[in-house]
């Protein structure tokens, strides 16, 4: 689905190889990062780029914070609120920065006429997901890092994973991307784990762990 999706891309992003290249921005993810196949969070999953790890971020959609990038070889589309990338020797997100950190501008596509996913089955995107490791969404600069927002305690084990995975629920899609320490809105249910302080549910197509007090995300179950 991705090869098909892809070359859509290709036909629309490419504006010559030479000159797109030289575009193409360094950059490091803030946290754990979803690469996906398309500019959505309905988009399927393709890899995870780790915390601290590089791409190369080769443009980012005008109207939607999401960046096309290449990481280890891997083409796809990131979060560019989570992209950080330094100016004037300062750590900035990539997306709320993207003149500063002089971004091309790329459009989408999807040339296949099918969902990003290549289920036709995702349900509608019903809300959006708040905050994040970095404070991207106010446009902040990189803080103490995705680790100081989120602190699981230790009743999050291989048992409480086991119960997440194996009583799967309905996904519920919110614009943005999941990674710890995003803010849950209140609109969605929350699902208790039993023996735990903790709730969970199925976010953009992972299931997440949550603290049920903060509605926040500690743990993304892979």
């Amino acid at each position: 689905m991705f090869k098909k999706t892809a070359l859509g891309m290709t036909m629309v992003s490419l504006m010559g190889t030479a000159a797109f290249a030289q575009a193409q921005i360094d950059a490091t993810a803030a946290t754990d990062l979803n690469l996906r196949a398309g500019p959505a969070p309905t988009a399927e999953i393709i890899s995870v780029i780790p915390a601290d790890g590089a791409v190369k971020v080769e443009g980012c959609l005008d109207t939607s914070s999401w960046c096309r990038v290449d990481f280890d070889g891997t083409q796809g589309w990131a979060y560019g609120d989570y992209l950080t990338a330094m100016v004037e020797n300062k750590p900035v997100a990539v997306y709320p920065n993207r003149q500063q950190v002089n971004v091309t501008t790329v459009t989408y596509d999807d040339t296949t006429g099918e969902s990003a996913t290549g289920a036709g089955t995702v349900g509608a995107i019903i809300g959006g997901l708040t905050g994040g490791p970095i404070g991207a969404a106010a446009g902040a600069v990189i803080g103490a890092g995705a680790g100081a927002v989120a602190n699981p305690g230790p009743d999050i084990t291989a048992k409480t994973e086991t119960y997440v995975t194996s009583n799967p629920v309905d996904p519920v899609y919110l614009d943005g991307e999941v990674v710890v320490g995003v803010g849950i809105p209140d609109t969605v249910t929350l699902n208790k784990i039993p023996d735990s302080n903790y709730s969970y549910q199925y976010i953009n197509g992972v299931p997440v762990i949550v603290d049920p007090a903060e509605r926040r995300v500690v743990r993304i179950v892979r």
